[in-house]
């Protein structure tokens, strides 16, 4: 199939640009890990999902709009697309990108904050309402044991400056 110089020179671009898109979709994974701790585990599926979706978009490209024929200047466009991106637009896109993600984690964290006030006050009443009285029954129940310990085993101080305790045999 022969196509004209016109038309090379707009596939050309369709592939600079699938070249900025991809590499766009590169910096969306990036921002996301400069922005949040992920295991390992997910940085692996992040890669091979980004090699799916790029693979995904460049094939969709080349039979869309070059009939599935895959050529040289393709491959130069999407490489010549990733190098314009990267060296113009990416540092600025990640920079900004993770300042908004960076704000907005703060803003949710003090709504957090916010939200849980009333609820830790609300919470240590009712440890104030239901605690106390258990707090008196275990209360009584130690001194209860202490006295039964103490009842049983005659335990008593052998002199008073010392704590150390004896029962009956005097061991």
């Amino acid at each position: 199939m022969d196509i004209g110089i016109t038309n090379q020179a707009y596939l050309f671009l369709i592939f600079i640009l699938n070249g900025i898109l991809i590499s766009f979709i590169f910096d969306i994974f990036r921002i996301l890990r400069k922005s949040f701790d992920t295991p390992n585990f997910v940085t692996y599926i992040e890669d091979i999902l980004f090699w799916v979706i790029s693979a995904i978009i460049v094939m969709y490209s080349i039979f869309v709009f070059n009939n599935g024929e895959f050529r040289a200047y393709i491959f130069i466009g999407i490489f010549l697309g990733i190098a314009i991106y990267m060296l113009f637009l990416s540092k600025t896109i990640i920079n900004i990108s993770v300042k908004i993600i960076s704000f907005f984690k703060a803003l949710f964290l003090n709504i957090i904050k916010i939200i849980s006030y009333p609820i830790k006050i609300v919470l240590g009443l009712i440890n104030k309402i239901l605690y106390k009285p258990l707090q008196q029954i275990s209360t009584i129940i130690y001194k209860s044991l202490a006295n039964f310990v103490k009842k049983h085993y005659n335990i008593k101080h052998k002199n008073k400056n010392s704590k150390i305790l004896q029962n009956k045999e005097g061991f």
